[in-house]
């Protein structure tokens, strides 16, 4: 299944960047001069097996029949080496490597963040500096364009919360592990996160109800009935493997606290909703204070938000008296792109991130 918006004008050598995550892989088609002239998402649930990720390939080689052609070159950001797939990171990046350079060729590169760029065997080499680095890419490239703001990427499984100060980025940890440490991460996203996850407790018509820590519903659910969540964004089966419509929803909220969707109009399963909704809104914005507390001089800076779930980043900036900046303003789209060309520019903001820095690293050389 893919999710995209076409754009035909093509202009000059095309650099793709390409965000391997473990549930989905984003491409960016940037011309040389960094435009974005075109854009995809796949869900690629990793985990599952890594022939999910070659038919990924697959479907972006029908789309784009140059993509393994010279001049085309690749870069490469990814997470999906973390997946339960992989025996560890250091076996997952090995394995995303190899069959990457493998189908797109040898003019392939890693973002490896402060290492730079790297090729396959180096990338092997260094895996830890090309693991998870996604956000990273994305923060150098809002650095880019904002002196001091404060970056949230909230994606379907995961939010980024990253500080940019003085033009730099500013985050004080620098893989999964220490970034969960100091808020900079938080396993939270508007598409697969499971709602016992969310919170252990809930209130439903006035009282305060445990939840079930069962896998019964997602946060899919919750933005459903909420008609946040835009439906090309809800790429991933339910949690029962059923519908996506609003009554499944309405029976999978139910389910977490041990009710029937007939027990309940839809009105009130919507309010019990927005409930959820308010419940992901706190455990995020508590990973925000954290990150905004550890750096006082950005105490005003506006919220930059990317992601399918940026409308939470939207309000916690809100909520915090913040500016709010649409990373989808950040980069310029293809004279003939379609309405939705910036939402899906701010969905797959790491593709359009390292295929920027790529192009921006080339004419730097081509200048020098």
């Amino acid at each position: 299944m893919s999710a995209s918006v076409s754009m035909s004008s093509i202009a000059g050598p095309a650099v793709f960047g390409w965000d391997v995550g473990g549930a989905h892989v984003k491409v960016s088609r940037v011309d040389a001069d960094g435009v974005v002239t075109d854009i995809a998402q796949w869900a690629c649930p990793l985990w599952q097996g890594l022939d999910h990720l070659h038919r990924a390939i697959d479907s972006a080689a029908e789309r784009w029949p140059d993509l393994t052609q010279a001049p085309a070159r690749h870069a490469v950001t990814m997470t999906g080496e973390m997946v339960d797939l992989f025996a560890d990171r250091e076996h997952g990046v090995r394995a995303l490597v190899d069959a990457l350079a493998a189908r797109l060729g040898a003019d392939t590169a890693f973002f490896a963040g402060a290492s730079g760029w790297l090729d396959a065997a180096q990338s092997i080499a260094q895996w830890r500096a090309v693991a998870s680095a996604n956000w990273l890419a994305t923060a150098q490239h809002v650095a880019t364009r904002m002196r001091d703001c404060v970056l949230i990427d909230i994606g379907s499984t995961t939010t980024d919360i990253v500080p940019v100060a003085d033009a730099r980025v500013a985050a004080r940890g620098v893989s999964d592990a220490t970034r969960l440490v100091t808020g900079e991460l938080a396993y939270h996203g508007v598409v697969r996160t499971p709602l016992c996850g969310i919170a252990h407790r809930i209130v439903f018509r006035g009282e305060t109800a445990g939840v079930m820590n069962e896998w019964f519903a997602t946060s899919a659910d919750i933005y459903r009935l909420t008609g946040e969540l835009w439906p090309p964004h809800d790429q991933h089966a339910s949690a029962d493997n059923g519908l996506k419509t609003v009554a499944a929803s309405c029976a999978r909220l139910a389910r977490t606290i041990g009710r029937d969707a007939g027990d309940a109009t839809e009105d009130e399963w919507r309010e019990f909703a927005q409930t959820w909704r308010d419940a992901q809104l706190r455990a995020i914005g508590a990973s925000f204070e954290q990150v905004c507390a550890a750096h006082p001089s950005l105490a005003r800076a506006p919220v930059v938000g990317a992601g399918c779930g940026r409308f939470l980043a939207a309000a916690l900036a809100k909520a915090h008296a913040r500016d709010y900046v649409d990373f989808g303003t950040f980069t310029q789209i293809a004279g003939n792109a379609p309405a939705d060309a910036a939402e899906w520019i701010a969905t797959c903001a790491p593709s359009v991130a390292v295929a920027w820095l790529m192009t921006a690293r080339r004419r730097e050389q081509r200048a020098a």
